[in-house]
């Protein structure tokens, strides 16, 4: 009755000699040891239902063809979130040949917790002491072997970031998966928990639920959602989950707490247990100091708003000067050679210009988002993720991200946004459930991004002034708040407890910051681009033919009649999904062509009022066609539309009511 494994998985499972799963909570160096095993050659798969990813690639360790998979990051092995339940389906329904446990040697307790989950399940397990040179630091010598006999399971200490103990690693889970017989491990918990534990587990024997009894029975005392709705489902479900109850109250009676609770003390207790039997005291480093002046508001908030200030300012105007010669680099040598090959083969008729709408400007578009902005942001995401400080930030902004149903992870997203949607979206993958990452990218989407400032600053600003232009800003932010406020009240669920320990602030390695770069910003090429040039192909089509000066007449109601807008306007407002910037570029050209020469000065046409709720439309509704497409990606089309369809009744709403305000205040 267990789900079957899927897609890429099966594949990779059935193309090598063994396949293993690196398993860990996302701070102990896990992708950094996936990174060192396997190279560039990273695919990524979804599970069906799910957006939480898997990185799955393939190595070869003395001639051996080695499949693997990096499960989401986490700190236990439930079904309380997306990470967690894909982490424990890829395991339980692909089966594969062990799991490799990255361990925090500094902070082994809290980390052993999970071990001894995958134990419960009876899942052939290696464990890998990554951190170790940070332990040595703390003067925590930990008695690997004798960590070896009290789990009852390979371990080799190992240091991610420069490969040491890596091969070592491999060949404990290359011997483990090689054994024919099936593992027993030898782990207890207290004697009545064993006891209710090895009953329940007796009445499971007769029935078959693809997993095995001992794991099944602990499951189901600890209420496992997934795996009760499995059991109801059986012909004889009800009896069994009687009895699970019955047992479960026992337990209850006896301890006065209900039996998850007790479980997981029970799991705590052992896990602190055998911690302490293998490890010396631990010696403050001097990462230690760093982390209290991080996490500490008095010094915390202002370094927070120092390096959230570099990262904002790098992606304005750092990516916007590198976009800009980008655009003139690609003006200069790559547009004349692509269209002058474009109007050989086809024409200088619609096609061909259609064309070249798609395979010149379309390509720009996603150049010029991709490479000044998302490759650039996601090599600052990697430096900060391995010095160890996005924890500190995560740690000092969660009270505040809690307003919004988030928590303090989400903070880097949410800032990015003010450079780039499309990275930003993307980062929001270190939230850990579906409700959290649509409130995140709903709220990103509401952000002025770089190119919807340049429309502020060139049409409000320039025209207007400045007070109205930040007068813009004040307005958006205050819906950001209040819509994050909003969505935490209306969706169904509560934002989830940011569980984390301290990580040691260190050094990062360039080689690792490039490969980690390059693999994320490999998945945005590969999803956005193909929209973007579909999206290019199709705004060309009706500019070329005409039919985009036919919609004129069913916006005008809306453009015209609501916003108080020149009917051109809301043509360059459709075209601007392509690129925010375009708008304003798009507004002056079709203003041109609508009225004549004079009409560069916008104001000679629109009013400043006008410009104003232009502006502001133009900021809240849907952006651009890249930030649609990773939407899409990241969240399924079906959240990707309600986000969309929400922030353009949002701007229609909010740019009526404020053409109204202004015009009876006479505020411009």
């Amino acid at each position: 009755m267990a789900l079957s494994c899927h897609g890429a998985l099966k594949e990779i499972k059935g193309k090598t000699d063994f396949t293993f799963a690196l398993a860990g909570n996302p701070n102990v160096g896990k992708s950094s040891i996936f990174n060192r095993l396997t190279g560039m050659g990273v695919v990524t798969a979804n599970y069906p239902g799910k957006t939480v990813e898997l990185n799955m690639a393939t190595t070869t360790f003395k001639e051996l063809r080695i499949g693997i998979i990096d499960l989401p990051g986490s700190y236990a092995l439930g079904a309380v979130s997306e990470d967690q339940w894909v982490a424990r389906r890829a395991v339980l329904d692909c089966k594969p040949d062990a799991a490799i446990m990255i361990l925090d040697a500094t902070n082994l307790a809290r980390n052993l917790y999970m071990t001894l989950q995958f134990i419960d399940l009876g899942i052939p397990l290696v464990v890998a002491l990554n951190l170790i040179d940070e332990a040595e630091k703390r003067n925590i010598i930990i008695d690997a072997p004798l960590l070896s006999r009290l789990l009852g399971v390979p371990v080799a200490k190992t240091i991610a970031t420069t490969g040491s103990g890596l091969d070592e690693l491999i060949q404990k889970a290359v011997d483990i998966a090689g054994q024919k017989k099936k593992i027993k491990y030898d782990i207890h918990y207290g004697e009545d928990i064993e006891a209710s534990i090895k009953k329940l587990g007796d009445s499971l024997s007769s029935y078959d639920f693809g997993i095995n009894t001992r794991a099944l029975a602990i499951l189901l005392l600890e209420e496992d959602s997934e795996f009760v709705e499995l059991v109801k489902k059986h012909a004889h479900g009800n009896s069994i989950l009687e009895e699970v109850n019955k047992i479960s109250r026992e337990i209850e009676e006896k301890h006065g707490e209900k039996t998850p609770l007790r479980i997981a003390r029970e799991r705590h207790g052992l896990a602190g247990t055998v911690a302490s039997q293998v490890q010396g005291d631990v010696t403050p480093a001097r990462s230690d100091r760093l982390w209290a002046y991080t996490t500490s508001p008095l010094t915390g908030i202002p370094l927070l708003i120092g390096i959230l200030g570099v990262i904002f300012a790098f992606m304005f105007y750092g990516g916007n000067w590198l976009s800009n010669l980008f655009s003139s680099l690609w003006a200069s040598y790559m547009s004349p050679s692509i269209d002058g090959a474009i109007f050989y083969v086809f024409g200088e008729g619609h096609i061909g210009k259609t064309l070249i709408w798609g395979f010149d400007a379309g390509i720009l578009a996603a150049l010029a988002v991709g490479i000044p902005y998302v490759l650039t942001f996601y090599f600052m995401l990697a430096f900060l993720e391995d010095s160890g400080y996005l924890n500190s930030v995560a740690f000092l902004t969660d009270r505040l991200m809690h307003k919004f149903g988030l928590h303090g992870r989400a903070i880097i997203p949410l800032v990015a946004g003010a450079g780039c949607n499309v990275p930003a979206i993307i980062g929001t993958r270190v939230l850990t459930t579906m409700r959290e990452r649509t409130i995140a990218s709903t709220l990103i989407t509401l952000i002025p991004c770089s190119a919807r400032t340049a429309v502020i600053l060139g049409a409000v600003s320039l025209f207007v002034g400045w007070k109205p232009a930040v007068a813009i800003y004040i307005i958006v932010l205050a819906l950001v708040f209040l819509v994050g406020v909003g969505l935490n009240k209306v969706m169904p669920g509560s934002s989830t407890g940011l569980v984390m320990e301290m990580f040691p602030f260190r050094m990062p390695l360039m080689s690792n910051i490039i490969k980690k770069t390059w693999y994320r910003f490999k998945d945005f090429v590969f999803v956005a681009f193909p929209i973007v040039l579909a999206g290019s192909l199709f705004l060309g089509a009706l500019y070329e033919t005409g039919y985009l000066w036919k919609l004129a007449a069913p916006l005008s109601p809306v453009v015209e009649g609501w916003l108080g807008l020149p009917a051109v306007a809301g043509l360059t407002l459709i075209f601007a999904v392509l690129r925010k910037e375009l708008a304003l570029q798009l507004l002056v050209t079709l203003a041109v062509v609508m009225y004549g020469g004079g009409t560069k000065n916008l104001l000679l046409f629109m009013t400043p009022a006008q410009l104003f709720v232009y502006a502001l439309v133009n900021t809240i509704y849907i952006p651009c066609v890249a930030t649609i497409a990773v939407l899409g990606r990241e969240l399924g089309w079906k959240r990707a539309g309600g986000i969309m369809a929400f922030t353009i009744i949002l701007a229609i709403l909010i740019g009526g009511i404020a053409y109204r305000i202004i015009g009876y205040y006479h505020l411009l």
